[in-house]
């Protein structure tokens, strides 16, 4: 299936709806197919500017989908808005399900020990199709004896919550050891198990998620402040274009 991008300050994100994307990643599970998911916001976008390195990791990924509404907002500067906001949370959920339905090998790495416990302890109650081959918290500092488990177990989903950058580049690294769909899922386990509480669903359609974590969580204002920098960035970069 062929898609259209919408290129947002040098990076391509495919213009897709969620089911269309999760139809495409649940195709590619059948075939067995290796690939790299990055669900970007404007956070992440700002810090791949800035850092060569991780803007190379960012643009390696086979499917770049906007998880934040700042991505969804800036697009509307081009000529080809984005459809619609794809979450990475959705998006985990959603690809449980389906390995529920269709028994896939899994690996989980990331969250703290107790975290970590908990979504192991969860998957296995709600979703009991799900072969879990292996799972391990995010506090490592050896990669490589995960790396020869992954090897070993050759899971079909590996969900990676260690945040970013760290989890995309252990992604990038690793990646050829399974084909497999890898995916960077931030704090996904957090709010799986319960820790920490997603915005409710009125937040959610509204497309103020960003500010009901910000009232929860006034300390997160260092870190949404780069939204409205992202935008003036998004707006000057499309009148450039046009000109």
């Amino acid at each position: 299936m062929k898609y259209n991008f919408v290129n947002i300050l040098g990076f391509n994100f495919l213009n897709v709806t969620k089911s269309q994307f999760l139809k495409q990643v649940e195709e590619d599970l059948l075939q067995h197919q290796n690939r790299f998911i990055i669900t970007a916001n404007p956070e992440i976008i700002m810090f791949a500017r800035k850092n060569p390195n991780y803007a190379k990791i960012v643009r390696s990924a086979d499917y770049l989908v906007p998880d934040g509404i700042g991505i969804v907002k800036a697009s509307k500067f081009t000529k080809t808005p984005l459809t619609e906001r794809v979450t990475g949370y959705d998006v985990f959920t959603e690809l449980m399900q389906w390995a529920n339905e269709h028994h896939s090998k899994a690996y989980f790495l990331g969250g703290k020990p107790a975290v970590i416990k908990k979504v192991v302890h969860k998957v296995h109650h709600e979703h009991p199709g799900i072969n879990l081959v292996g799972y391990h918290d995010g506090y490592f500092k050896d990669s490589l004896s995960i790396i020869d488990e992954i090897k070993e177990l050759q899971p079909e989903i590996v969900f990676v919550a260690t945040g970013f950058p760290k989890q995309e580049e252990f992604i990038a690294k690793y990646r050829h050891f399974a084909p497999a769909i890898w995916m960077g899922i931030g704090g996904s386990f957090d709010v799986y198990a319960g820790t920490v509480k997603r915005a409710p669903e009125f937040w959610q359609k509204h497309n103020v998620e960003w500010l009901y974590r910000l009232l929860s969580d006034p300390k997160r204002i260092k870190r949404q402040i780069v939204l409205p920098i992202f935008m003036m960035e998004a707006f000057k970069a499309n009148k450039k274009k046009e000109k």
